[in-house]
This record gives structure tokens, sequence and C-alpha cells, in this order.
């Protein structure tokens, strides 16, 4: 494993700061590296892992599908796609759908298609979006801008014109940047990136009134809280709100790359031929993998079973933070999308690499979270599992400050 690990940082760009670990293999909730050490699988690519590692149903629809067909141009039709399209619309009530390979894609889709539906309107002058501190949208020039961390966005010069930053949270700052040159403001119904943090009780339809009164579209950020996450198949459900537009990746595609925009008919038209598009968009591969999630998430109930299995990974947490306060300072989030948030002082990376040595993955989320994202099929036993390696991490830690290690 050394050697491939020496290799990889020789030949890949430095940009990310990868664990010296090397995967080869999954089944279900479990990974395993070059050694065969077993590890909790609980990032699941970042809440993409949607049916855990080698799921059998997405294998075989993944191995038959790429022997029957796996590209054609969007130039023409294909079944996959088509079918998909319509399971996405039927499932969450919006009418049209565009595809591409990921949340930033879609995002960036959702930022042009706002703008564009007020030019074509008559209204240019309505371009400006609002948008929230902490927030994360992806990696693309326009989506670092529109996200809520300047260290994201240091280097790449100018920022983006006609985005205006407020916190989250604050239905009255937003009610303040508001004003008639709008066109939307972009939010996630839990902020991921940013630390886990669900948006308080009213704050989703308070947006929704204030788009209404302003004539600005409400555009959601559902990359990693769609798609079954929370315990319902879009966020927003969780609320009376409906989202304009939103965007979805992450665990639709179960590992394989693939994002989406939905748009109610009335906003169909905002982006015509020739305006957008994506080569690999809406490929055949891609469409079936998200077709068999979508049916998998059915058949095996599993976006009710994340809203249990999120309430009992959440009461094991917040007992975790209990046996440590002067370590933990809470335990927030929704259905299987949480974190347990460390106290400031406390080194969130070490404790991470704590974890990975006792067979526990997770990833960090707004510097101090513990972000839990396993796949959807994890078991309630491999919750226990997760959290006792968890528990164990955190008395070493302990441990080590007391004596001073």
């Amino acid at each position: 494993m050394a050697e491939l690990v020496v290799l990889g940082q020789k030949y890949l760009l430095g940009n990310y700061r990868q664990a010296p670990v090397v995967f080869v293999r999954g089944e279900g909730s479990r990974l395993y590296d070059k050694e065969g050490r077993e590890y909790i699988d609980c990032a699941a690519g970042v809440a993409v892992c949607a049916l855990g590692h080698a799921h059998p149903r997405l294998v075989r629809t993944i191995a038959e599908q790429a022997a029957r067909l796996m590209h054609v141009s969007n130039y023409f039709f294909n079944e996959e796609n088509v079918l998909l399209a319509r399971e996405l619309c039927e499932k969450t009530g919006y009418d049209k759908a565009f595809f591409c390979n990921s949340g930033a894609e879609a995002n960036e889709a959702m930022l042009k298609l706002a703008r564009r539906h007020y030019s074509a309107a008559g209204k240019p002058e309505k371009f400006r979006f609002i948008a929230f501190d902490n927030a994360f949208h992806g990696r693309t020039l326009a989506t670092v801008n529109i996200g809520g961390t300047p260290a994201y966005k240091e280097g790449f010069g100018p920022k983006l014109e006609g985005v205006t930053h407020v916190p989250y949270g604050d239905l009255e700052a937003v009610r303040r940047a508001m004003g008639p040159d709008v066109c939307g403001i972009f939010v996630e119904t839990v902020q991921g990136e940013g630390g886990v943090t669900p948006a308080p009780p009213g704050f989703l339809e308070g947006l929704r009134a204030l788009c209404d009164e302003h004539d600005a579209l409400l555009l959601l950020d559902e990359v990693q809280t769609g798609i079954g996450r929370t315990g319902r198949m879009l966020g927003m459900l969780h609320t009376s709100v409906r989202g304009d537009v939103v965007s979805l990746a992450k665990g639709l595609g179960g590992g394989f790359p693939i994002g989406a925009i939905l748009v109610p008919e009335r906003l169909a038209g905002a982006l015509p031929s020739g305006t957008h598009g994506s080569t690999f968009g809406g490929n055949p591969l891609a469409s079936a993998a998200a077709r068999t999630v979508l049916s998998v998430l059915d058949d095996e109930h599993l976006v009710e079973e994340a809203e249990r299995k999120g309430a009992l990974l959440s009461s094991k947490l917040q007992a975790v933070a209990a046996k440590h306060p002067d370590l933990c300072e809470l335990e927030r989030g929704q259905g299987l999308l949480r974190a347990l948030v460390l106290k400031p002082g406390v080194d969130a990376r070490a404790v991470l690499g704590r974890a990975r040595e006792r067979g526990l993955l997770l990833t960090i989320a707004g510097g101090r979270g513990l972000r839990f994202t396993p796949p959807l099929v994890i078991t309630d036993a491999e919750i226990d599992l997760a959290v006792e390696r968890l528990d164990e991490t955190l008395r070493s830690v302990r441990l080590d400050l007391v004596s001073g290690g």
C-alpha cells in the first residue's frame, strides 16, 4: 500500500489532502484497503454511495447497460434518459429535467437558468443572487463565488458580479438584501459542507414568501440532501416549501457520476435550444444507474429507513457528546446527514485520523464537525459499531490530553 501512496503523491495533482490509505474493494457499508483492513464507511464518498458499495442490482445494471449502450450525444433521445426524466418528475412533482455530471454542474445550470429566465422576460436588470455565509455549491468559478467560504475564492481573480452573501438562517438579513435586481435566492435546506446545519424553523418558508413578494426564484441546492438522505426524497419535503428549481447529484447515481436540475412547466422555456448543454449529461449508462437507485430506494424502503436510522444515529451521537463534554459541543443534522461538532481548540483532523485508524471513516464539515453520511443501507448494528469506534477514538484523545501526549 505504501508504494501506491508514494505513486499517488508523485503523479496526482496535490489539490486534495488524501489520507495514506488505498481502497481496493467495498461491500455494503464496509470498505477494504490494499492490506485487507476493514472500515465502517460513514462517509460514503461524501453522501454519494446511497446503496453502499457493490449493491448487486446496481452492479448488474451498470454491467448490462455498458454492454448495450454507454453514450450517444444529446442530439438524440436515449431510452434510459427519457425514462429517468419521467421517473424523477413523477417522484418530485416537477415537470422537466436537465441532466449533467455533478452537483457543481447542476448548480451552474441553475444559476444560468435563473438569469436567463428574467432576461428573456424583458428584465435583464434582475441578475443578482442572494446566497449564504458558509454555503457550499461546488468548485467551478461561478459556484465557488455563489458559495459562502472566502478561502475557496482566493487567487481566482475578481469575484463574480451580482452575489450578496448574508448569514444562514437570518431572515431579516435576507429581507434587507432584497431588491428589484434580485433574480434568485440560492440555498441549501441543510448546509452540508458548512457544518451540517439544518435551516431554522420557518426560514425556508420565509425565503419562499420573500421570493414571491419580490418576483425572484427560490433555488434549492439539494445535491447533498436529496435522494432520500434526510428521510424524505427531497430535503424541502420536511417543510411546506417548494423550490422553483432544484439541483440534484451525489446519491442520484449511487456512485456513478450524474447531476440534474428539476423545473416546473412555467420555467421550461428558460434554457431553450443552444443556451446550455453537457456532453456526457444524461448518457444511457448514468441514466440506467440512476433509475436503479430510485427503484432500490423504493423496494428496500430506504428513504423511510433513513429517517428512522437517522434518529437512531442522532440519539447515539448525543450520548457520546454527553460522555465527552470537554471535547464535544453538540450533535445536529437531519436523517442520515449528521455531525458531531467538536469544541473550539479540538483538532478535528487529528480526531478524524484516529477514527480511521480504528476502522471508522468520516469527513469534516465546517471545520469542527465530524460528519456522518453513511450509505442508506447501513444496518443498525453497523451504526452501533461506528459510534462505539467514535467513542473509543474520543477516549484516546482525552487520555492523551490528560497525559500531555
